[in-house]
């Protein structure tokens, strides 16, 4: 950096220099030529011209000395004052890049008035606010998955303690309970691993022309027995009517099933669970509406959340399937949302895509 500085400094000083020299030799050149040619329109004789025009020359010489040398100097401060500011703002993006490089994403470069430096200041800053971003959702991440995996391994770990000293008998039930937390931890190891291609825009999506009223009907259908076993109706309403839409017909029926599969563990026993899909005016709209425990507005605003649970509705899962749901719906051009009157009265569960429109017969 200093020698950024030393270099402004002296461009400047050269320049003033080269710009006097320059000035010097005109000058030197042309004035006695001009004075001659004055002193013989005023008709003075030689001798006296000559004594002049010595005199003449030596104050010229010594003024444009003077000249220079003041020249140079004024250059020098201003080369100085001006490398200052120019190279104030550059050390404090310097400094900045170095805190970033040394995880400290909270400093902020001030904008200086100069509208280039004012520019790489402020994209300093935001890369900065990024990182700061970047880093607190990875911390989060890794503190939320950490706590999710610590559950089903403590329950694992203690049936299993407790079966090796015969504290807990070793019965199917037993061994069921185990089998279900294993499940639990291989279903939450897959929706991470989602989860992190869509974060990083590596979620594999393959859209084709689809009829939304097929792929939703049979991926609600594929959870009916679950809905029959756990004393629920399961009602299908896609209409006798087909719905085009450009989609991936296996993340469609994995957005259906993750909704379905919330609403039954959300239900009890006795209750309704619909989906029912409709056409509005340039979209295909599938709501899947429940009869159980229904969300707090204060949970309708985080239930999107990753691993956010509604304290009323914990039942099992990773935490993260409405996240990665929405991701998917968002994907393909359309959205999820979430609507609830209250605790007690159910939940409605939402999602768009943009209609296809149809291709007309015999093309």
């Amino acid at each position: 950096m200093k020698s950024l500085v030393t270099r402004l400094v002296a461009s400047h000083a050269v320049v003033a220099v080269i710009a006097g020299v320059a000035t010097l030799l005109v000058v030197r050149q042309l004035a006695p030529l001009l004075f001659d040619e004055r002193v013989r329109r005023m008709g003075q004789g030689a001798g006296v011209m000559g004594a002049l025009r010595q005199q003449m020359a030596s104050a010229v010489d010594q003024s444009l000395l003077i000249g220079v040398l003041v020249g140079v100097a004024a250059a020098t401060v201003v080369g100085a004052f001006a490398a200052y500011r120019l190279v104030r703002p550059v050390r404090q993006v310097r400094e900045a890049a170095r805190r970033l490089a040394d995880g400290d994403y909270s400093h902020q470069v001030p904008l200086p008035h100069d509208r280039e430096l004012a520019d790489l200041a402020h994209d300093v800053n935001e890369l900065g606010k990024s990182l700061a971003d970047t880093e607190a959702r990875r911390t989060a991440l890794i503190s939320d998955v950490a706590h999710e995996l610590r559950t089903p391994l403590t329950v694992i770990d203690g049936y299993l303690e407790g079966m090796i000293d015969e504290v807990i008998p070793t019965t199917p039930a037993q061994l069921d309970l185990v089998r279900v937390e294993t499940r639990r931890l291989r279903r939450l190891a897959q929706d991470l691993s989602t989860l992190s291609r869509a974060d990083e825009g590596r979620l594999a999506i393959h859209p084709v022309r689809i009829d939304l009223a097929v792929v939703v009907a049979g991926a609600a259908q594929r959870l009916a027995a679950q809905a029959s076993e756990a004393g629920l109706a399961l009602q299908v309403q896609t209409g006798a009517t087909s719905v085009w839409v450009q989609a991936d017909p296996d993340r469609i029926a994995q957005i259906v099933s993750n909704l379905v599969g919330n609403a039954i563990h959300a239900t009890p026993s006795g209750g309704v669970v619909t989906v029912r899909l409709e056409v509005a005016a340039e979209a295909a709209l599938v709501h899947v509406t429940d009869t159980g425990i229904g969300l707090a507005p204060q949970d309708l605003a985080r239930i999107f959340e990753r691993f956010y649970r509604a304290p009323s509705g914990s039942y099992p899962g990773s935490g993260v399937g409405l996240t990665i749901a929405r991701t998917l719906a968002r994907d393909h051009g359309g959205d999820l949302y979430a609507v609830s009157d209250g605790p007690g009265r159910g939940c409605t569960f939402s999602f768009w895509l943009p209609l296809t429109p149809e291709i007309p017969r015999g093309v």
